[in-house]
């Protein structure tokens, strides 16, 4: 059967992208409607009255996000080699809904619990949904890279929306009625993603490799259902991680901050990651060696971007709060800019690699990489030439902000969803998945660099004694620092693009 029909078809692409379209939409919501209060609400609620609450703000956050992408490889094998992207979404999806829920409840063990609860869910639902995107495509068909811009669009519709509103009731009626609404936006990605399956819009895509097997029993219990067992007890840990392996409160009080634990945990996810991937490529053929080398490549230099992109939900947010006039929106809410810029600029760039390509002067994916991080760069540069124009109170004008954002977005539709499609076309079947988790790693070890940066760019001071022109100050040497070390990435990628352009084998 053509694998192109093989499935119902709306407006020239497969159905069921739509249904994975709203479904990823509200999953969406759900993530980015927490992010854009969790860093003010632990600078100016939880932490408020320490001097270091930037530093341990900014250290919990870049833990949760990375823990939060580094999960995905794991979810991407177990989709791969057991449960199949239906079950793996769903019991993610739970797992999510939960998460939010849970931190709506005022309690610092709720916090924790409810960050390890999305941790867990956001590792068997990310890169799945992704990966049954590519799956409903065949290989080679054209349409693929205009398919993920459109998903794409999606992400950030949700994007777009949860921070307007969650920003909204967290700052009108109470943080915590912020983070319920993310809870509700998550059940309603499950809804629409079940009622796609049971319409049958995604044919025979999605299921297990060996429905058969998952009906086994171990100990009295099928190994179908010992999947969302090993989870909830993962749970637990995953929070102690997150509390004890980030601060320290002794008896008098203080908070120090002591990332041994997540530290190591990243050491030991890059070494059995490095390893899998070196096992593969002895397996594999010369092709798909030297792609496999491609997406690995690929990765680092989205690692680079997602490092300055990801600033947005922490030290871009305290900018906007602390040194930005804000017109029409509070600083929660500017975390919709970039998603909004992605939403008018999506349709446009997808018709324009479908036009190129029929014009046959589409750029080669590394290239596209490399004016990405270009416009991530010139974004930075923005953000600190702001400072030029701020007033005696240290505000600076919003539409430099908002420049600062298109340009930071703009870069983001040049990676991204290219990024997504090719390694959906360059990995070989049998490790779709799992190099669809890679993938995610670059978000993962992003974070690593948030925290970083956060560290340096942190403000001491208590919420009430924050001078804003200080803040100003650290802020803007800080993006051109940041500037520059982006561009200098931009100018590598360049110089091993026409190496990469041969080792991907005329797939663009």
């Amino acid at each position: 059967m053509n694998q192109e029909l093989d499935t119902p078809q709306l407006f020239g692409h497969p159905k069921g992208l739509f249904y994975l379209f709203f479904a990823e939409l509200w999953e969406r919501f759900s993530f980015y409607g927490m992010r854009a209060l969790l860093m003010l609400y632990m600078t100016e609620e939880v932490y408020r009255s320490l001097v270091d609450r930037d530093d341990i703000a900014g250290t919990i956050y870049a833990s949760y996000g990375g823990l939060a992408y580094a999960t995905p490889v794991l979810g991407g094998m177990l989709a791969d080699r057991l449960l199949g992207f239906r079950r793996a979404i769903t019991i993610g999806g739970i797992f999510m809904a939960l998460g939010h829920f849970v931190l709506a409840f005022e309690n610092e063990v709720c916090f924790f619990m409810a960050l390890a609860l999305l941790i867990v869910g956001n590792g068997l639902f990310k890169p799945n949904i992704s990966s049954f995107v590519g799956a409903l495509y065949p290989t080679g068909d054209k349409r693929r890279d205009s398919g993920f811009t459109l998903f794409y669009m999606g992400i950030n519709t949700g994007a777009f929306v949860a921070p307007l509103f969650c920003g909204w009731l967290g700052f009108s009626y109470g943080w915590h009625y912020g983070f319920g609404a993310a809870g509700i936006g998550m059940v309603a990605g499950l809804i629409v993603f079940r009622l796609g399956i049971a319409n049958g819009i995604f044919g025979q895509h999605g299921f297990a490799s060996d429905e058969e097997y998952l009906k086994n029993k171990f100990a009295g219990i099928s190994i179908k259902r010992w999947v969302p067992i090993i989870a909830i007890c993962i749970v637990p840990l995953v929070a102690l991680i997150m509390y004890y392996g980030q601060i320290y409160i002794p008896l008098i009080g203080e908070v120090h901050y002591e990332g041994q634990v997540v530290e190591y945990i990243f050491y030991i996810i890059l070494a059995v990651i490095l390893a899998v991937i070196v096992s593969t490529m002895i397996q594999v053929s010369k092709a798909e060696r030297q792609q496999l080398l491609v997406i690995v490549l690929l990765t680092m230099f989205m690692t680079m971007f997602w490092g300055g992109q990801e600033l947005s939900g922490s030290t871009l947010t305290l900018f906007a709060f602390r040194n930005v006039d804000l017109v029409g929106m509070n600083a929660s809410q500017t975390n919709s800019i970039t998603a909004l810029v992605i939403i008018l600029l999506a349709l446009p760039f997808s018709w324009m690699w479908v036009r190129l390509s029929k014009l046959r002067t589409n750029p080669y994916t590394p290239y596209k990489f490399g004016y990405g991080l270009l416009f991530l760069g010139a974004s930075y540069a923005m953000f600190a030439w702001s400072g030029s124009f701020a007033s005696e109170l240290g505000k600076v004008p919003m539409w430099t902000f908002v420049a600062g954002y298109f340009l930071m977005s703009t870069g983001e539709l040049f990676m991204s969803p290219v990024g997504l499609s090719k390694v959906t076309e360059l990995a070989p079947a049998k490790v779709v998945s799992f190099m669809m988790g890679v993938w995610f790693l670059s978000s993962s070890f992003a974070f690593r660099i948030v925290g970083a940066v956060g560290k340096y760019l942190a403000v001491e001071g208590a919420a009430e004694d924050v001078d804003p022109m200080e803040s100003l100050m650290i802020y803007t040497e800080g993006f051109e620092s940041i500037a520059f070390l982006v561009v200098s990435g931009a100018a590598m990628v360049f110089v091993l693009a026409p190496l990469m352009k041969k080792m991907m084998h005329g797939i663009h």
